[in-house]
């Protein structure tokens, strides 16, 4: 197939079959909602559909199958280039998920990769990140955000934070870190205030923090 030619999805039936012809699979194609089915003697069938890339469609149709096997691929054409794997790698992801083989057809040369075969799923969960999760929770006064917002300008529990340390320095003055912690109940407020992330702090000594210009106006009605 030329490479300007845009593929269809007959172009990946001729690979498609021949590789699992060469597993030892009879390999006919359309057979009632299946797009290719696999048979080989004492097994489950197999059921690969074809599609010229990833979609929505794909994945329902692929899902669909699952009523019939749990051996179920999906087949799209090669990708190309690094935005094309990495698009690849994310939907590889999400067939993992649901349980879905995924096979690669390079079209110029043939050939067939088989990059996950059909598997029950049972995600792993990382246990830091939900603690992170977690700890941002329990840290958060209220509810100040609305779902699905951006995420720039949200209300976190480290603004939340710097919010009341920069309060304490404008009622206070310059103070102490041990003091601010102390009074505002922020136990980092040294870090908070060191780190200095929205600009709101100026260090006067060492350990003793004053509210910048940025800080007044932050805590302004219109900041």
């Amino acid at each position: 197939m030329s490479e300007k030619t845009k593929p269809v999805e007959t172009d990946l039936y001729g690979p498609v079959k021949a590789f699992f012809e060469t597993l030892g699979f009879e390999v006919k194609a359309e057979i009632g909602a299946a797009d290719v089915m696999a048979v080989r003697d004492g097994e489950a069938p197999v059921v690969i559909e074809l599609k010229t890339g990833f979609s929505l469609t794909l994945l329902q149709q692929a899902v669909e199958r699952q009523k019939i096997t749990d051996q179920v691929y999906v087949a799209v054409p090669r990708w190309k280039g690094r935005a094309g794997w990495r698009a690849f790698k994310g939907n590889l992801g999400l067939c993992k998920r649901l349980g879905l083989g995924v096979i690669s057809v390079h079209l110029e040369a043939g050939e067939v990769q088989v990059h996950h075969d059909p598997a029950p799923f049972q995600p792993r969960k990382v246990k830091k990140r939900q603690a992170s999760l977690m700890n941002e929770f329990e840290r958060r006064e209220g509810d100040p955000n609305k779902g699905g917002a951006v995420r720039s300008g949200l209300v976190t529990s480290y603004r939340q934070e710097a919010l009341r340390c920069a309060a304490f320095l404008a009622e206070n003055g310059a103070s102490k870190g041990s003091v601010v912690a102390r009074e505002t109940g922020v136990k980092r407020a040294t870090r908070v205030m060191a780190d200095n992330h929205y600009g709101w702090f100026e260090r006067v000594e060492t350990g003793i923090y004053a509210l910048s210009g940025a800080g007044r106006a932050a805590l302004s009605p219109a900041g």
